[in-house]
């Protein structure tokens, strides 16, 4: 037979046990997933390593042009200055602006050709040197010069009202942009490259007819 202290201590241990087991259920979901910081802006869905090395901007030498011409939209914006490192909420702001000043035309649509897949990682003001790298601050991305960064179209636009929405979008952006579309050249670093003009076949002067019989010999 139990007794009524030995029932109440059994239903005790039951209840820790329960609860004990409830706090260690694990989850499918890695420590990235549950780190929800910035979620709200650009970030990558999934990362293996969150903190990195800082890196330096790419600068353009060899004569690779991908990515310095318009490929979805009518117009654009790329890098004229320096190479820059765009952050996530820079580019989301940027894109705002956009989407904020071509709303009224029905089917535009705005193309973002680069994407912040970069973990910044910042230590505080005036801490001693050591004791590992800082914490995860921001996402962010290295953008060379020439390269787009933004494309609009999806349904003709006016070239006024594209130039307008790109411009404040330019503002917005650690960086010299120019505006660009379809007839743009491509950009190598700070040269545009021209394509080469046709050169003018030369046709053939036909040769001078004989004037031989032509002159009428005069007789002495």
């Amino acid at each position: 037979m139990f007794s009524l202290s030995s029932l109440s201590r059994l239903a005790g241990s039951t209840a820790a046990h329960a609860s004990s087991t409830v706090h260690r259920v694990t989850t499918a979901l890695g420590p990235l997933r549950i780190f929800a910081r910035n979620r709200s802006q650009l970030a990558p869905r999934q990362v293996q390593h969150i903190k990195r090395h800082k890196g330096r901007i790419p600068i353009p030498t060899g004569g690779s042009t991908k990515g310095t011409t318009l490929a979805y939209g009518d117009w654009g914006i790329r890098i004229k200055g320096n190479g820059a490192r765009l952050t996530a909420k820079q580019l989301t702001t940027a894109e705002d602006v956009i989407k904020r000043k071509i709303k009224v035309i029905k089917g535009s649509k705005v193309y973002l050709r680069v994407f912040p897949d970069i973990p910044v990682c910042i230590k505080g003001n005036e801490t001693r040197m050591g004791k590992g790298k800082g914490t995860f601050e921001y996402w962010a991305t290295r953008v060379p010069t020439g390269r787009v960064i933004f494309e609009i179209g999806g349904t003709p636009i006016r070239e006024e009202l594209a130039r307008d929405a790109l411009r404040q979008a330019a503002d917005k952006l650690p960086t010299v942009m120019e505006f660009i579309d379809r007839n743009s050249p491509p950009r190598l670093g700070n040269l545009l490259l021209h394509p080469p003009k046709p050169s003018k076949v030369d046709t053939p002067i036909p040769a001078p007819e004989s004037l031989e019989g032509a002159v009428p010999q005069l007789s002495a």
